[in-house]
């Protein structure tokens, strides 16, 4: 995705909700227009701007240790393989709890402050990441590790120099799933319990009919959605130019560190 096309999408999206806000004209607390939601960042710029950042840390801190966590969960996994078989099944179990399960548990041990949203959006991060990654660690090619074991290469050797490598496009796509989920993982520990944030200003508009409030809440939200995914689309593509789409990764292996076709 493009910035291009995210802002065609947008401007779309805005055309086809004020014609339905004109045409129907719906009582403002069911559904504001866009001029209206536009009024609220006019007059309150300083008090989304306070709940922003707020939630702003929160996603950022939960996805950097999400993804770190969940990189580094896979490589164990397939560094000690049979301690992978005790500690995957595990992580599969603690996967299979909704996040609205976790979220109160996770007030109750670390507070109403910043500790609990972070806590939930690496839940939310994690699994994607070590999935996808553990996914493409196992599913090295196999006539790569036969021609890596007629080298006597060891199994560190093999791991760091072969399938580390390989397995990198796979952990881009489980980056590239998990960045956009990562502001949901903060605003459902904000719903939850806060004091601050977009998710406690959600909150608070839905118990006064403040549906432009809660509009305006949610358009950063998207802002970031959107913006997650097109940094983490060029981060990748800057750092791990082997895992570019348009090349395979048995190609991506004969081809020089950073020299793409």
């Amino acid at each position: 995705m493009t910035l291009r096309q995210a802002a065609l999408s947008l401007t779309v999206l805005l055309v086809f909700w004020q014609a339905i806000a004109t045409l129907v004209a719906p009582p403002r607390y069911l559904l504001p227009a866009p001029s209206a939601v536009l009024e609220v960042f006019w007059h309150q710029p300083g008090f989304l701007v306070q709940h922003t950042l707020l939630t702003g840390c929160e996603i950022l801190l939960g996805l950097l240790a999400g993804s770190a966590l969940g990189a580094v969960t896979a490589l164990g996994v397939a560094a000690f393989p049979r301690t992978g078989l005790m500690l995957w099944p595990l992580v599969l179990v603690l996967q299979a709890f909704p996040v609205f399960v976790l979220a109160p548990l996770l007030v109750i041990w670390f507070g109403f402050g910043m500790a609990s949203k972070v806590a939930m959006t690496i839940i939310i991060i994690f699994f994607p990441v070590a999935s996808a990654f553990h996914d493409g660690l196992r599913r090295t090619d196999r006539a790569m590790l036969d021609a890596a074991a007629l080298t006597q290469a060891s199994h560190w050797q093999t791991l760091w120099h072969l399938r580390v490598p390989l397995a990198l496009p796979a952990l881009i796509s489980g980056l590239r799933i998990a960045a956009p989920l990562a502001p949901l993982g903060a605003v459902v520990g904000e719903w939850v319990g806060a004091s601050g944030g977009l998710g406690f200003v959600m909150m608070q508009a839905n118990a006064r009919l403040q549906t432009d409030v809660m509009f305006a809440a949610m358009a950063i939200l998207a802002l970031f959605t959107v913006l997650l995914r097109l940094v983490t689309d060029r981060l990748t593509a800057n750092l791990v130019p082997w895992a570019r789409e348009d090349v395979s990764p048995l190609r991506a292996a004969t081809l020089p560190s950073g020299k793409l076709p």
